[in-house]
């Protein structure tokens, strides 16, 4: 039989430790963005399917919960090996169903990789307080216990990294887990779901449905599902937090993202210059901490402007997987479309366009959804181009006289995920960092992603929810709190009859 007539796969679902196929008779198309060619399909799973799903995390939860804190963090331990045994096998994944290079890929498995790291100090993580004597004869003690049924549901670019942001650590804490990853980029969390029964983790503990709206419905309306996490746009995160929210669930809801860059008259232009060309056209602008927006002071500008220009020229646009190339398509056609329309839009508003990446042709990749670096200069804070999250290779300047203009700007934005400030000045960048209401603050470091033992998270129309993503934060969402007061009398003690109970 030729290629040609040969049937594409279909990618089944994960659950109680074994691959299975959907009830739901829906499919989606699995692509490759670098030559526009459906390479696999994937089930568009229904309220069946969740249902199935999540029956087997909860029924898995009893025993895995009760399962010492240490003997969790072992298996955690061995996934951790396998992670890194076949992170190559991984980035290749993710570059062929979201398109980012291979080294973008493989550093994106790395940081997630981190988060496992620290997932493996839960028994320290999971410690509580005590207190003796509170009272007469009387103790007191505190302790973090696991919710039950977690879910996760991630988005298309960061198909590793999203994911282990979560999982490992509501499974080192004791509780199951079904993941809902992007329909477009199934592939790596199926790799991961079949390492973590290589490491020893019990079936039915992690599980993968895949689908569209109708899964991601069914999952927040199961009465057994306890928490929700999620990382996608603004409107989405919003609806997912106040629907969550009204059934009594936990949730911690990442949405879009605007992210400034501020460059001050003495910023170090080269070293910016390199800086903000990778924090803005890396992984082709589909990252939610990409700088997307330059604040220059307008003294600096014009220079700042050329360099960028003369840069983002200079990169190699091809597939992810070629070698030397520094950028890759966008994820689908239909983005593609929406990102170049969105260059239009700018053109038609007045902004200056100084780099035009609409109509790339990449030899070899026709069909390819490729659109190259695109940069905009005399931007207002009205058009389009700033006020929308393109989530694509468009980088916008605008000019400033200060740094309180630059300040003012940002905190008036909707979106608080990411910011930086370029500068020699320690007062200034002490001054930025104090007064900036922002979740995640660099300090000439253009992509402030913490390290996995911080916590992740923006503010505003950034994050729904109280507690942030890994790190302290993502331990105290994934666990609740109890206090036990004890005491153990020798000889009955006498009653404190109807009144209030005090201990001293």
């Amino acid at each position: 039989m030729s290629q040609a007539n040969t049937p594409l796969p279909t990618i089944p679902f994960w659950i109680n430790g074994r691959p299975q196929a959907a009830v739901a008779t829906r499919r989606g198309d699995v692509t490759n963005p670098a030559t526009g060619q459906v390479t696999a399909h994937v089930p568009l799973g229904n309220g069946a399917d969740v249902d199935s799903a999540v029956a087997a995390a909860q029924a898995a939860f009893p025993a895995w919960r009760d399962l010492p804190a240490l003997r969790r963090a072992r298996i955690l331990m061995r996934f951790r090996e396998l992670l890194d045994a076949h992170r190559d096998e991984l980035a290749q994944l993710v570059t062929a169903e979201h398109g980012k290079t291979l080294p973008d890929a493989a550093g994106s498995v790395q940081r997630g990789i981190e988060v496992v790291e620290f997932a493996m100090g839960i028994p320290h993580l999971l410690k509580g307080e005590h207190s003796e004597e509170v009272g007469t004869g009387v103790d007191t003690h505190s302790m973090r216990q696991p919710l039950g049924v977690c879910v996760g549901i991630t988005p298309f670019n960061f198909p590793v990294m999203v994911p282990l942001w979560m999982f490992p650590v509501a499974l080192a804490c004791g509780n199951t887990f079904v993941l809902k990853p992007s329909e477009k980029v199934p592939s790596a969390s199926m790799r991961m779901a079949a390492l973590l029964t290589e490491a020893g983790l019990p079936d039915g503990v992690f599980n993968i449905v895949h689908g569209d709206q109708e899964v991601v419905e069914a999952l927040m309306q199961h009465p057994q599902v306890k928490a929700v996490s999620f990382v996608g746009s603004t409107p989405i995160a919003k609806r997912i937090y106040e629907n969550c929210a009204h059934l009594g669930k936990r949730v911690q809801a990442l949405g879009g993202a605007k992210n400034h860059a501020v460059v001050l008259a003495d910023a170090d232009l080269d070293f910016t210059t390199d800086a903000l060309i990778g924090a803005a056209y890396g992984s082709a602008g589909e990252r939610c901490m990409a700088i997307s927006a330059v604040v220059a002071e307008e003294s600096i500008a014009d220079q700042l402007v050329a360099k960028l220009k003369q840069a983002a020229s200079s990169l190699q646009i091809n597939a992810g997987n070629a070698a030397g190339a520094d950028m890759g398509p966008l994820i689908t056609r239909a983005h593609r479309d929406k990102v170049s329309g969105y260059v239009d839009q700018g053109v038609a508003a007045g902004a200056t366009l100084v780099l035009d990446g609409r109509g790339l042709q990449v030899p070899g990749h026709a069909d390819g959804f490729f659109i190259g670096p695109t940069l905009f200069d005399q931007v207002r804070s009205t058009m389009s181009i700033y006020t929308d999250e393109i989530f694509g290779p468009v980088l916008v300047v605008l000019r400033v006289k200060s740094l309180t203009e630059a300040i003012e700007l940002i905190n008036a934005n909707p979106f608080a995920n990411g910011t930086a400030v370029f500068t020699r000045s320690g007062s200034a960048a002490r001054r930025f960092e104090r007064e900036i209401e922002v979740g995640m603050v660099g300090v000439n470091v253009p992509i402030p992603v913490p390290i996995a033992y911080y916590s992740f998270g923006g503010w505003r129309n950034s994050l729904f929810g109280d507690q942030h993503v890994h790190g302290p934060e993502g331990v105290r969402f994934y666990t609740r709190g109890k206090v036990v007061t004890t005491r153990w009398p020798e000889e009955r003690a006498a009653s404190s009859g109807l009144n209030m109970p005090t201990l001293g």
